[in-house]
């Protein structure tokens, strides 16, 4: 196993990583999962998340604001595409050097999608009001919005 696989296998077990609906790999470290909360949605939770080469974050999106924070690895690039204005923006988080920068926030209601540039690539993701799977949306391969995305953004795949 060579260092990268290694780090790889590091990461999955010391952050309890496991496979996530949209792809890749996360842990959700905030609230934890038996934090009590009653009435009201959580002020904000917050996950680990992994891509490794070839792997990509599927089209979704999120009822709330999420803020993506790079941690560590290559670059992510991060998608975020407005149906409201036909704008997609491409954002590329890592180290801050020439173009990169490390963190992004996706609007409320934005598809967003997502792809290491390398290797593999671990961010933290901020969700605010917090995550629930009520306001979670994953782009069906069939809606017409999917072929759209598919024509502007070719290397993240249904």
């Amino acid at each position: 196993m060579n260092d990268t696989a290694a780090r790889i296998e590091e990461l999955k077990t010391s952050l309890r990583l496991q496979p996530h609906v949209e792809g890749g790999h996360y842990h959700r470290f905030h609230p934890s999962k038996g934090a009590e909360h009653v009435g009201a949605r959580h002020a904000m939770t917050a996950i680990h998340y992994l891509l490794e080469a070839d792997e990509c974050s599927s089209w979704h999106r999120v009822d709330a604001e999420e803020a993506w924070h790079f941690v560590e690895g290559e670059p992510l690039e991060l998608l975020i595409y407005n149906p409201v204005t036909n704008r997609l923006d491409r954002c590329t988080l890592g180290p801050l050097t020439d173009g990169m920068q490390a963190v992004s926030v996706v609007p409320a209601g934005a598809w967003q999608a997502a792809r290491p540039l390398g290797a593999y690539a671990l961010a933290t993701c901020l969700v605010a009001p917090g995550f629930q799977y009520e306001g979670f949306e994953l782009l069906a391969q069939d809606d017409p919005l999917a072929a759209h995305l598919a024509g502007l953004v070719p290397e993240i795949s249904f």
